[in-house]
Formats: C-alpha cells, structure tokens, sequence
C-alpha cells in the first residue's frame, strides 16, 4: 500500500493531504498575483473578483478533464468525488483561462494584463499542488528497475512498488519557474512576454517529464498532456515573435516619424 498518510481527522472531519495542499497552493498564488498586480495595473480587489470566476471553474476543468481520459469509467456519482482524488493541472489551466477570459469580458479589463501576472501565481500553485500528489499517490512515474535508484526523493513506493518521484521533479522545476518570474514581472513592460514565457516554460518541463509518467492520461497511443505540452510550446514561441515583431514595427514607425519631424 501506498506508505504515506493520506489525511487526518479533525473533529470527526476527515481532511485529505492531497485536497489541503491544493486549496494551500490556490490560496498563496492568489496571494502572490495581489502583490504584483500593481506591475499590470491591475488591484489587489481585482484578484479577488478574479478568483471567484477562476477558482471554481478551474476544479470543474480538473476533474472533468481526468474522467474524459481516464481509462476508468466513472458513475455518475463518482464524477463529483474529487476528494478521492483525479484532478488534471491541465484541465485546471483550462478551466481557470475560461474564467479569466469572462471576467475579462464582463469587467472590460484586458486579458492580456490578468494572463501575465495570473501565470506567476499559477506556475507557484502548480508547484505546490504537485507536492499534493505524493500524499495522493498520483502523477507518479514509471517503475523503477534500478536498486540503486530505489530512494527517497528519486524514488517513491507506489503500492510498494518503486516509481520515479515525477511528481517532485515537476515541483522543484515549477518553483524555479516562479523565482525567475517573480524578477521578470518586474522588469518585463511589454504586455504578453509574461504569459508566452509560461506557455513555453511549463510545457517544455511538462513535455520531457511526461515522458517518465508511469499514469499518464492517453488518446489512443498518445499521452494528452504531452500533445498539448508540445502545442503549448509552439504556441508560446509564435506569440513571442509576434508580440515582439509588432514591437518592433511600432517602434520603427515611431524613430522614422520623429526624423521626418526633424527635417521638416
């Protein structure tokens, strides 16, 4: 069995490691984006008013996420058994863009601003809900056939079986992912690098530890988060070139003007 406790009891209440540390994660990131929103003028109450149309939406795009891949097949009933675990970060992202995007539509404020300082937050709360995993016993990699690799952190034990730490791994990385964020918030202006520079970091470490997954979501023969990684890469590298390419071009535009004025 599974060797870690999943939870405790609390005056009759049974509280799951696995759901705690994923509602720690959403709570510090949306702490973290109120302390840094100021750098896409956006206010702390903004945040807030953000989380209430990301925050659920976000578990309903977790969950349903799992059970559309899962290789089991769910009752009715078991779909909204989220405290027992099956929740997708993919899935989550999604569901949490969508409520970006209408609260962005609703309160005529721009995506773009909420989407660079909302990836700082969520690359943090990814890496924290990841720790959510080794007390879940989920996200974990493949078997480990090696004694020597046969230790904790590399290795947990899964059922008691061996299995690369995956869950770890994308963790650690996830956390130097928000430390190079926190400085570049700071010093990148140009509206969209931010939430590009998530695209290509998170799928990238996503993409190359898919690949040591031992319980990976499938379609056919291919691992969905894996694809999508990849799709997440290419599509961070385009907006880049384009945001950067528009920059440019403005800026041309405006030395040129400026010497014609000059001239004249």
């Amino acid at each position: 069995m599974f060797l870690v406790s999943k939870g405790f009891n609390l005056f009759g209440l049974n509280i799951n490691f696995y759901g705690l540390i994923i509602a720690i994660g959403m709570l510090v990131a949306i702490l973290v984006v109120c302390k840094i929103c100021k750098f896409r003028n956006l206010k702390p109450d903004d945040i807030y008013l953000i989380a209430l149309y990301v925050l659920p939406l976000s578990i309903i795009g977790a969950r349903l996420y799992f059970v559309l891949f899962s290789e089991h097949s769910f009752t009715f009933w078991e779909v909204f058994k989220i405290w027992e675990g099956g929740m997708a970060i993919y899935g989550g992202v999604i569901g949490g863009t969508i409520g970006v995007v209408l609260y962005c539509a609703i309160h005529k404020k721009n995506f773009i601003d909420v989407a660079d300082v909302a990836v700082v937050g969520l690359i943090l709360g990814q890496a924290i809900g990841r720790i959510g995993c080794y007390f879940g016993g989920c996200c974990y990699g493949i078997e480990v056939t090696n004694e020597s690799c046969m230790w904790f952190p590399l290795a947990t034990q899964i059922d008691g079986v061996w299995h690369y730490s995956t869950f770890f791994y994308e963790s650690f990385c996830n956390f130097i992912i928000f430390a190079v964020f926190m400085f570049l918030i700071r010093k990148i202006k140009t509206r969209g690098v931010m939430m590009s520079l998530y695209l290509i970091c998170y799928g990238t470490v996503r993409c190359i530890i898919e690949t040591f997954r031992g319980d990976s979501l499938y379609i056919g023969p291919i691992k969905v988060s894996q694809l999508l990684s990849g799709l997440l890469i290419i599509t961070g590298i385009i907006l880049l070139i384009v945001i950067y390419t528009i920059k440019y071009k403005k800026k041309g535009k405006i030395v040129e003007n400026n010497n014609i004025s000059k001239n004249s």
